[in-house]
Order: C-alpha cells, then structure tokens, then sequence
C-alpha cells in the first residue's frame, strides 16, 4: 500500500504534560519524504478519547490519506516502504539499581527480602533525587496523584528515601508501611491507566527524569514492592 501526494492529515496527541514521541517520528518521516500532510493536534485527553472512539482505533498517532486511514507511525513507514525505527529504550539503569540492591542484601546475610526491598526503594530515591525536576517533569505525564496536585512530583522522592529508611530499620516503622500504602496502590493503578488504557509511549520515571528505561513493568514492580513491603509492614506480618 503506498502513499499518494495529496490530501494527508496527521492526528497526534500533545498535552501540555506530554508530546507524541510517534508523532514526532511520523512528521519527521513525512517531511524527509517531502509528503504535504496537516497537521492536527488533540490537544486534551478529552480530545484524544473522542478520536479514539469515533475512528475506533486504541492509539495515536494516526495518519490518514483522503478518507482512507493508513494507521500509525509503523504503518506509515511500512506504506513508504521505510524500516519503522524502534523505541529508544535502555534497561541498564533498572539492571543497577536491582542488582546492586540485590547484592547488598545477600551481603548482610539476614532479612534478606527486607534489606532487598528497602535498598531498592532508598536506591530509586535516590536516583529521583538527583535531578528533581526532570523527575518532576518526567513523572506528571502519566501519575494520577501528580496531575492533580503538581507538588507531589517534587516531594514524592523525599517521601520514598524515608520511606525506604522506615523499611530498613531492625524493626520497620508500621507509619511507613502505612505511606508505601498510599504511595504504592495510586502509582500501580497511574501505571496500568497509562501503558494499558491510554497506551501512553512514555520513559518511566522511576529511575530519574531523564532516563530511557519504558513505562510498564519496571515502574509497575517499584509500586508493587511499596505495596507488599507496605502491607506486611503496616499490619507487622513479618519481620
């Protein structure tokens, strides 16, 4: 199937929180191949489910050429006969922070789940830490709490770190276990809302603002582990 110059619309979504990386890649390829397109831009979440729904299709971008919709940015590459570039992603950072948490628990030799669970939280703080507002910047493009209330994306590494603290103490703090609770159970369901409702191209955040690592399952494990490690903590079932 190939392209005709001519009457070519693009949709893409861009939300003040967040751009179409697969918009970006689909205009990039339209210009280099000197296609004519408008651009059209759903500039609401509101915006982008009514497209969604009326063209009955589960992702944008989408392109279109007169009344016939070529799909997205894989299939336009595929209708020019180009090679779809694939996603900038790089799990190294994820790689770290586990293992390095992973090692240092099987040092100390006892409580090794708890001292496993606690590095990795103080670790993922830390990264946080260390550029806030790309974090920040990073995290409210897909946090449900974060995009109500702005502050949170600035205080939600502070609170992690002592979170992760309570966690490591010879006799956990049950308020900490509490906070994992109310940190953990919105940020799984911010994660799964995003990857697999609004099926978002997203960098996780969990790892720093500014790194390559996919939203999805590494961000869903970091809730997850505050969620349990909250739990059993909270309500002094183990440890």
């Amino acid at each position: 199937m190939a392209i005709e110059l001519g009457d070519v619309h693009l949709y893409r979504m861009s939300l003040p929180e967040h751009e179409c990386p697969w918009g970006l890649k689909a205009i990039a390829l339209l210009k280099n191949r000197g296609i004519a397109f408008q651009d059209h831009l759903l500039s609401s979440q509101e915006d982008v489910n009514a497209f969604k729904q009326r063209h009955n299709v589960p992702t944008t971008p989408q392109i279109f050429a007169g009344d016939r919709r070529i799909g997205g940015y894989s299939e336009l590459a595929a209708a020019l006969g180009e090679q779809a570039e694939s996603a900038d992603y790089s799990y190294t950072p994820v790689v770290a922070v586990f293992g390095t948490a992973l090692l240092m628990a099987l040092v100390l030799g006892d409580s090794i789940i708890q001292h496993f669970m606690g590095f990795s939280i103080c670790a993922l703080a830390m990264l946080k830490l260390m550029d806030v507002e790309s974090f920040a910047a990073s995290f409210v493009k897909y946090d449900l709490i974060t995009q109500r209330w702005r502050p949170w994306g600035k205080l939600y590494p502070g609170v992690e770190l002592l979170i992760g603290l309570g966690f490591l103490l010879s006799s956990p703090l049950p308020l900490a276990g509490w906070a994992a609770l109310v940190v953990g159970v919105p940020g799984m369901a911010s994660v799964i809302k995003a990857v697999y409702v609004d099926k978002l191209a997203l960098n996780c955040a969990c790892v720093g603002g500014n790194t390559k690592t996919p939203l999805g399952i590494i961000s869903f494990s970091e809730y997850a582990i505050l969620t349990v490690m909250g739990f059993l903590v909270a309500f002094q079932l183990a440890f």
